[in-house]
């Protein structure tokens, strides 16, 4: 597996940030407030793949593109940034050694914090 960091969907996230587009709320929230399957392949449906891979800051390049396989570490409802999404994958991507994706998480929760203060 060769998982990379997704550039657009880095942008992506720094714009929600600086757009104030951001729910600041607690570590284990994520599972509430995560998007079910059915959410994911409404988007999909409604969007497209490409725009799905905007929220994920994950790329694995040994899927197919066209899979929902390939898009890891979401960070997002399709809305907004969640701070919860954001401890969650960061958590993630330390564990499994993705220095990269950790590092963008990281510098995206330290801004979250710092705008919520």
């Amino acid at each position: 597996m060769t998982v990379q960091l997704n550039k657009d969907a880095l942008s992506h996230a720094r714009g929600l940030l600086r757009d104030g587009e951001v729910v600041r709320d607690e570590r284990d929230d994520w599972s509430e407030h995560a998007p079910s399957t059915d959410d994911e392949n409404a988007f999909i449906e409604e969007h497209g793949m490409a725009e799905f891979a905007r929220w994920h800051l994950g790329e694995d390049t040994d899927e197919n593109t066209d899979t929902k396989g390939r898009y890891r570490f979401p960070y997002g409802d399709f809305h907004r940034l969640h701070r919860c999404a954001v401890i969650s994958a960061e958590s993630r991507a330390g564990q499994y050694h993705h220095e990269s994706i950790e590092s963008a998480l990281k510098e995206l929760l330290e801004g979250i914090d710092e705008k919520g203060d």
